[in-house]
């Protein structure tokens, strides 16, 4: 099987352990256990927990625990409709091997994470991509939509907060996307790995898999719980979906850790002050890069709604690597450059690590743009 390079993860892998500033983090800023501890009302003494805890593969589809905790995410998802991953990476892989064969129709919205136009099209499916427009506020064009979906679309894949421009689709928008995928009889895919970091209210996007009868849900712990050390994530939709996706998963994954799946339990069993804490960071640190973009006459954006990323435009005569490499070896600071994501002309930057690390990357990003 042949598949195109994960453009975002070579990447990282490349840069990632070599900056002094990374601004190209895309997790809100990570917790310890201690402070998982902490803000779940517990203690040290609350560790003693895992001491019995015997090494066993553990519940196969997750704890009832755990998935108890997943489905009180949603409105109308019951345990039943959960299944734990390796993380939301292992959800939208498990979703696309299980759905799509060859030739199948699939269409996807870019930019997004490219395991969903990558992986489809290893399986050599008919993808057809719905490009993303900065005069559209990065929303999809529901016309274009319309015009892409035919009637033997099998999947549409979407992306809510987005990655990497931080659009934020609300109810009234995803609400037309069913009924698009309900014309066609498609299902819908909606990565929500940054679900719960609105900029306003209580931060928590409304889910495809409670708008829309053929509609999944793939998330984790990652990016708004800051818990990406756990490595856990979870697919919500119909009942037969989750069965037919157990097939393929008995190949590639047993079971998660038992002590990860603890852990998980105990953030989602704690979700209002995670997410609090999220959102604090993600509101205020958005707020400082707002006031940045505002003083540097060589960057524009579309300002995120959610997420923890945004797309910067910047105006330099070098390509988006060239730039990206550039800031690197001369202050330290790490972004992701556009042609990584298909979005050449720009940079990616992820804005919800500490406010300190933000700031002064910030401040050296400028001096480089003054010195070019």
């Amino acid at each position: 099987m042949h598949i195109e390079p994960f453009g975002v993860e070579i990447w990282m892998n490349e840069w990632e352990t070599r900056c002094e500033w990374n601004l190209a983090e895309t997790c809100v800023e990570s917790l310890t256990i201690a402070e998982l501890l902490q803000l779940a009302g517990r203690n040290d003494d609350s560790l003693s927990d895992l001491l019995p805890m015997k090494m066993t593969y553990g519940a196969i589809e997750g704890s009832d625990r755990l998935r108890q905790a997943i489905s009180a995410l949603y409105q109308n998802q019951k345990p039943e409709n959960t299944i734990v991953t390796h993380g939301t990476i292992g959800a939208n892989m498990l979703v696309h091997k299980t759905l799509v064969s060859r030739g199948d129709r699939v269409v996807a919205v870019v930019p997004t994470y490219q395991q969903h136009y990558s992986i489809p099209a290893s399986i050599d499916a008919d993808v057809h991509p719905l490009q993303l427009r900065e005069e559209d506020g990065f929303l999809p064009d529901l016309e274009q939509l319309r015009a892409l979906v035919t009637p033997d679309t099998r999947l549409i894949a979407i992306n809510n907060p987005n990655n990497p421009t931080g659009a934020l689709m609300g109810r009234e928008m995803l609400e037309e996307i069913a009924e698009i995928a309900r014309s066609a009889g498609a299902w819908v895919l909606c990565d929500e790995v940054y679900r719960g970091t609105d900029q306003t209210g209580n931060g928590m996007t409304d889910s495809i898999a409670d708008i829309y009868e053929k509609g999944i849900s793939t998330a984790g712990m990652s990016k708004a719980y800051s818990l990406a050390g756990l490595r856990l994530g979870w697919i919500a939709g119909p009942v037969g979906l989750i069965e037919e996706v157990t097939i393929h998963r008995d190949y590639d994954t047993i079971s998660v850790g038992m002590i990860d799946d603890h852990f998980a339990a105990l953030a989602l069993e704690n979700k209002d002050q995670v997410l609090a804490r999220s959102q604090a960071i993600t509101r205020g640190n958005l707020a400082i890069l707002d006031a940045w973009i505002a003083s540097e006459p060589k960057i524009s954006w579309v300002k995120p709604a959610s997420g923890t990323t945004a797309l910067l435009k910047y105006d330099l005569p070098l390509n988006s690597r060239d730039f990206c490499v550039a800031l690197l070896q001369e202050t330290g600071v790490m972004f992701t450059p556009g042609s990584a994501l298909g979005m050449e002309g720009y940079v990616r930057i992820g804005y919800a690590n500490s406010p300190e690390i933000l700031g002064k990357g910030l401040a050296l990003v400028s001096d480089f743009l003054a010195r070019h």
